[in-house]
């Protein structure tokens, strides 16, 4: 059956969106039709609002560059899931713009594509606070699997996976109660109670392959430190992160709570007046100063480096002070 105008239209708009320059005899066949439809089209495409480029000459073609305004945009079904999921977690965090977008998108998403967005955000949360940077490229995973592990975790159906350790070893068979799905410096983790093992453990969802719910119910537990965010954190700073730190907060932990944005590290009480900091992250300046910012008295007890960089920028704090008071 012959495309009608619009199809056509949004067919071409689909192979533009690739980047490359296109001949009019390219388009044409491509899409079997004349290339005058295709002059045609693009016309359209113009008048639309798609800045599409043409270029002159012999073996001259089409293109889409960048225009100065926003026009409709053409997503596939797991560009438009993805656009979704970050925006709904970018909204989260109180972003008025996200929180626009993301009321458009949701109005315009068909059903199928509406249930695979509640069932990716319902079963995953974003670790705040953590240092970003650290991973300048993020990892790509698998829709398919991201969907299948967001779905399992929201139904509590255990899944049996291949996991791809450290340092390109075979893969192994694994065989888990999935719990949730954590964002954290550019990755995603699962949180899942390893059933072989008999312990929780964090897996990287780009390593995760194969993912097969095998019908049975997940038992529900609770983590370590009582939310995924927090076992992510600690299994973050205490493994990943270049610099590992142990601070003694003078305060009660409550108020330690109240200051510490979540999912920076993991407190513990000492006694009614301090407690234990257990944080990390990959430069000792980020690090130094997000613990001045707490505004409490505090004790670097490792490591080292950390404690002799928080000496150093005293120093320089008091000195621009005092500058600053001689010269008024």
């Amino acid at each position: 059956m012959e495309a009608s105008p619009t199809e056509r239209l949004l067919r071409l708009l689909s192979v533009l969106q690739t980047g490359r320059e296109y001949t009019g005899v390219e388009l044409a066949d491509r899409l079997g039709v004349s290339i005058r439809t295709i002059r045609r089209d693009i016309g359209r495409l113009r008048d639309l609002g798609y800045p599409v480029d043409a270029s002159i000459g012999a073996i001259g073609g089409y293109r889409l560059v960048a225009g100065t305004a926003m026009p409709p945009l053409l997503l596939d079904d797991d560009e438009a899931v993805a656009i979704a999921v970050g925006l709904q977690t970018a909204a989260t965090g109180m972003d008025e713009p996200a929180a626009r977008a993301l009321a458009k998108i949701e109005q315009v998403l068909p059903g199928r594509l509406r249930r695979r967005v509640e069932a990716v955000t319902a079963a995953t949360e974003p670790l705040t606070g953590m240092l970003r940077g650290g991973n300048p490229v993020a990892p790509a995973v698998d829709p398919e699997v991201f969907a299948a592990l967001a779905t399992a975790c929201r139904r509590g159906q255990r899944l049996r996976f291949t996991y791809a350790a450290k340092g390109g070893a075979e893969p192994a068979r694994r065989h888990a109660d999935p719990h949730r799905l954590v964002s954290a410096d550019r990755r995603w983790y699962l949180v899942a109670y390893d059933l072989d093992r008999l312990d929780w453990r964090t897996f990287r969802a780009d390593r995760v392959g194969a993912p097969e719910a095998t019908g049975a119910p997940a038992t529900e537990r609770e983590p370590p430190g009582g939310d995924a965010a927090t076992f992510v954190a600690e299994s973050i700073t205490g493994i990943r992160a270049r610099h590992r730190a142990l601070v003694v907060l003078h305060t009660g932990i409550e108020d330690a709570r109240a200051r510490l944005p979540g999912g920076t590290g993991v407190l513990e009480e000492i006694d009614e007046r301090s407690c234990l900091l257990t944080t990390g992250g990959d430069a000792l300046d980020w690090l130094a100063m997000r613990l001045v910012l707490l505004d409490v008295p505090l004790e670097v007890r490792e490591p080292p480096e950390l404690a002799a960089y928080m000496r150093r920028l005293g120093r320089r704090m008091i000195e621009a002070g005092s500058s600053r008071s001689a010269r008024t």
